[in-house]
């Protein structure tokens, strides 16, 4: 097939016909059509030779150029399409490395196997614009809802045609009691959008707490504007969903608006998620009462908050704790999601009877130590004094105000108190030692003796191990695994070390060491501060 006045016109109309087929841009498909052309050529004249195509956009008139380059002596490889500086002179006045010299050839005579090569070239160039125009079209997408029609199902696995493209629900992001039969009009959330080697991936979800939320904005004009705002949401598929909102203009109720006249916007979620039942709660920036929203219907008695875990205790009545747990743990376990808390449930008669616990705890503590009757000991704990520290230091006017507690009586109990301990710390001394302890950790600033005793049982003896330990493997902390927080204990959390505190314990040994250099901590603390006032100026401009 040769490249004649008679079909060139006819490579500009195929093109046009393939790029409106295919919604690409025309000038691709030319592209293509050049390279193939190209190729056809080189098979002709030469696979060394560098031979060029350029069509014509208006008459479709096809020039094959070969094109030499202009290179330095000693880096003259390719002779076909290379030539240097003084070969050049043949062809130009004053040529320098890098110049080019183009000639025109006849056009190529091409073959059925040419011309077959030719069109897989075309194909393929085709199909790459075709996956790229397809994904620049669905990336900006990802986060919103689409509606499609379902073409087939592969091995539980729904295929959507989307319009210019194809989606994927799979098995587990359909709504557990959902099926769908080809031809089915359905709406999904559009979860990821990737590029891989077989074109853009487009995945769609249906369990996605997000496609809630996008729901919830359709029905919603309060949010879709903004005046209202979706703040956190949690959903067990199919069964039973949460969703926080909150109201930027206080004469709108946030829950009322999301529910509607008659629970009209509602329902129309509800049917879209297959009967989910949905719970609408009004946010607060407060995390307890938040929580105490989160778990309704159950009523709460009392809130423990420990920032510090991001855990949280729940006392709710007897008769209330089936509801507050809900079927198979249903309405705790959305209440956790919903805040990004643990929650620990329990009854006021357990929680009573962990305080009792507790109160004879401390109340035989002090007897023992104190040499103290059990009345005298109860009264301590019933004001407060929760270990022997508290009463050996404390302002003596606080011992004063406890009934039949006199001058005399507060200075014997702080001196008891101060006598216990010490002869504690003493013999905690006395068996670190005995396991090895060095006097560079004895006399670290900041470790009681108990400290280095449970220091030298877990294998820590010199200020180097210690410089070594992790601020966690101190204080403690939490780990998920498997989207479950298992807590890790702590060699000095039973000392109430808090994170931070065992962070600047490890750099102060780190700086005694000369392990850390103090000057460069400053400089990076000075380099965050930039930073934070950087983006602060930035976010008010």
């Amino acid at each position: 097939m040769a490249i004649t006045s008679a079909n060139q016109l006819e490579l500009l109309q195929t093109a046009e016909a393939v790029a409106r087929e295919k919604m690409i841009d025309p000038d691709l498909v030319v592209q293509a059509m050049e390279e193939s052309l190209a190729r056809a050529a080189k098979s002709r004249y030469g696979s060394e030779m560098d031979i060029r195509v350029d069509i014509d956009r208006k008459t479709g008139k096809a020039t094959f150029t070969r094109v030499r380059t202009v290179v330095e002596d000693e880096e003259l490889e390719n002779y076909q399409a290379e030539l240097t500086v003084e070969q050049a002179k043949q062809y130009m006045a004053d040529p320098s490395v890098g110049d080019e010299i183009r000639d025109e050839v006849p056009p190529v005579e091409m073959g059925r196997i040419a011309a077959q090569s030719a069109k897989q070239v075309i194909l393929q160039k085709v199909r790459e614009a075709e996956r790229d125009r397809q994904y620049e079209e669905f990336k900006d997408r990802a986060g919103t809802i689409i509606n499609g029609v379902v073409k087939r199902e592969e091995y539980g696995n729904v295929i959507v045609d989307i319009g210019r493209g194809e989606g994927i629900l799979r098995r587990n992001e359909k709504i557990g009691r959902e099926s769908y039969r080809p031809n089915d009009r359905i709406r999904c959330y559009i979860k990821d959008v990737r590029r891989e080697a077989r074109g853009p991936q487009i995945f769609l979800s249906r369990t996605d707490p997000q496609f809630m939320a996008e729901l919830f904005k359709m029905e919603v004009p309060e949010i879709y504007d903004g005046i209202i705002e979706i703040k956190a949401v949690a959903r067990d598929p199919g069964s039973r969903a949460k969703i926080a909102v909150i109201s930027y203009d206080g004469s709108i109720d946030p829950v009322g608006a999301c529910v509607g006249m008659r629970g009209s916007r509602v329902q129309a979620v509800v049917n879209e998620l297959q009967g989910e039942k949905i719970d609408i709660i009004p946010w607060n920036e407060d995390q307890p009462t938040f929580l105490v929203n989160a778990l309704q219907p159950a009523e709460v008695s009392k809130v423990v908050l420990d920032e510090e875990a991001e855990r949280i205790e729940v006392v709710v009545p007897d008769e209330q704790l089936s509801l507050a747990i809900g079927r198979r743990g249903q309405n705790v376990r959305l209440a956790s999601q919903l805040t990004g808390l643990d929650i620990d449930i329990m009854t006021e008669a357990e929680e009573s009877a962990r305080r009792q616990a507790e109160f004879a705890e401390r109340t035989g503590v002090f007897m023992e130590a104190l040499d103290l009757d059990e009345f005298f000991a109860q009264l301590l704990v019933s004001e407060g004094f929760t270990s022997l520290e508290e009463v050996a230091y404390v302002e003596r006017d606080e011992l004063l105000v406890i009934d039949g507690v006199d001058e005399s009586t507060a200075e014997e109990l702080q001196a008891r108190a101060r006598d216990f301990l010490e002869a504690a710390n003493k013999k905690a001394l006395e068996q670190a030692r005995e396991l090895g302890v060095e006097d560079s950790l004895v006399e670290f600033d900041g470790l009681t003796p108990q400290m280095i005793q449970a220091l030298a049982e877990d294998g820590v003896k010199t200020l180097e191990d210690f410089a070594t330990c992790a601020d966690w493997e101190l204080a403690g902390g939490w780990t998920t695994v498997d989207g479950q927080r298992v807590k890790d204990d702590g060699v000095l959390e039973k000392f109430d070390v808090s994170l931070e505190e065992a962070q600047n314990m490890v750099m102060t040994a780190r700086i005694q060491l000369g392990w850390v250099d103090p000057a460069e901590l400053v400089s990076e603390d000075d380099a965050e501060t930039d930073e934070i006032v950087d983006d602060e100026e930035e976010a008010e401009a």
